[in-house]
């Protein structure tokens, strides 16, 4: 005789779930998040302050602004002077009402531009002018001053801008991997990628972020180093969000 459902015992296996973890809210906090170009530093760090409930600044996103005015104004990539006078006076800032943080020049949104192929060719360059790097450097600590609780992503971010980060973690992956995820990236937008150009075009940026005077792209000697060549995303975050839980309870 078939047991009534209603006295039934269900053995049902469950995965276990995270336990919630959020930085202490009257806490300032500061992580920063650097490496180098396809390492996925954007999407992680963008998930990670969302799941402990600090905000997102892409200082990645500045820079692509910036050589997205260079571009539409037609100004002379050697006039530096000029460039960095016309991003000054685009007064760089985020619209912290929207998720992502949308980044906007003379008051006005312009994430749809600064992913394009034409920013992404001259973007290391342009990031690489001294001056430059000052001025978005004042920004971004501007910004810290203003949001004091922050997941900042970038190159520069816990060597330079916050040396003094409650947690500094650097990104890593093979180029070849980085190359493929740009290309599975570009054709998921329904747009062609060449694997190896790309992967010539990373291996480039690498020199020049690595090589250039200002803010170069290096790993600071206290950051918690991870490669995510083997790993997903949501693997990414979770070592992330593990390292954070034990650095903010010490």
């Amino acid at each position: 005789m078939q047991t009534p459902a209603s006295t039934r015992t269900v053995t049902q296996t469950l995965t276990p779930r995270r336990a919630v973890f959020m930085v202490p809210p009257e806490r300032p906090t500061i992580i920063t998040i650097d490496g180098p170009a396809g390492t996925g530093k954007s999407s992680v760090a963008r998930e990670l302050a969302g799941r402990i409930g600090l905000d997102f600044l892409d200082t990645g996103a500045m820079y692509r602004a910036a050589a997205a005015i260079v571009i539409d104004h037609a100004i002379d990539r050697a006039d530096t002077d000029a460039i960095v006078a016309k991003v000054a006076g685009a007064d760089l800032h985020f619209d912290w009402t929207t998720d992502p943080p949308a980044i906007m020049a003379w008051d006005i949104p312009i994430d749809h531009r600064i992913r394009d192929a034409d920013v992404t060719a001259i973007v290391s360059p342009i990031a690489a002018i001294g001056k430059l790097r000052e001025h978005m450097v004042r920004k971004q600590r501007i910004i810290a001053h203003q949001h004091p609780r922050l997941v900042s992503e970038g190159r520069d971010q816990g060597s330079v801008v916050f040396p003094d980060a409650c947690v500094k973690f650097y990104l890593d992956a093979d180029a070849a991997v980085r190359a493929k995820r740009r290309a599975d990236q570009l054709r998921a937008e329904g747009r062609d990628a060449d694997e190896a150009a790309l992967l010539a075009e990373i291996l480039e940026r690498d020199r020049s972020d690595s090589a250039r005077k200002d803010g170069p792209l290096i790993c600071p000697d206290d950051a918690v180093v991870i490669d995510t060549s083997r790993m997903t995303r949501e693997q990414v975050v979770e070592r992330l969000e593990d390292e954070v839980r034990v650095r903010i309870a010490l």
